[in-house]
């Protein structure tokens, strides 16, 4: 049997860790290790901080493990490893507070928007509202719910209770008048023309 990682042997997982967690781990995660390893070192710059790394994915994972073991373990172990590795990114851009005393040092040029970008944006507010008071109600539901709301069609069927065609029609019809809404010439133009 392979010997189990210093994180089931030692530390903080070992006090918490139950015989079944430790077999557990032994069982499924550790012949993934190669593969993760390879994920890391692939997807970090910093060779000196892999083992760190596989460190902290197996803590997190142990962590979940203690609650219920997570099934299938695969990609729930690569979901680890990737969160570990934004959150890595995320920190590294951080600049502490204390390094710069005065905003002007680091260079940023501040985007705040102009009185003339804001009427702007919200005019493209008003327009994209009434282009969606536009839509029959069932095309505006889909719209939303796939457009802002980020759902998949077949989410959407689920919850409207219509068949994922539907909504797939429903969603073309509705992206549809949107585009001639909002992307036609204003209507003072098109009297001209």
């Amino acid at each position: 049997m392979t010997e189990a990682p210093e994180i089931i042997r030692e530390g903080r997982i070992a006090a918490m860790a139950s015989p079944a967690v430790k077999a557990w781990f032994v069982r499924e995660v550790l012949p993934l290790e190669a593969a993760l390893m390879q994920f890391l070192h692939r997807n970090w710059r910093k060779s000196s901080d892999i083992a760190d790394l596989r460190q902290d994915v197996y803590v997190r994972l142990c962590e979940t493990a203690q609650k219920q073991i997570p099934d299938p373990v695969r990609p729930f172990l690569f979901a680890i490893a990737r969160n570990i590795l934004i959150d890595r990114v995320r920190h590294e851009q951080v600049i502490p507070i204390e390094a710069v005393s005065d905003l002007d040092a680091l260079g940023v040029a501040m985007d705040t928007p102009g009185p003339d970008r804001a009427v702007m944006a919200r005019d493209e507010l008003h327009r994209l509202q009434t282009a969606l008071d536009r839509l029959p109600p069932r095309s505006r539901d889909v719209v939303v719910m796939a457009r802002i709301e980020g759902l998949s069609g077949r989410e959407i069927a689920a919850r409207l209770g219509i068949s994922e065609p539907a909504v797939s029609q429903h969603l073309d019809k509705g992206m549809r008048v949107l585009a001639d809404v909002l992307y036609s010439a204003p209507p003072d133009l098109r009297r001209d023309a």
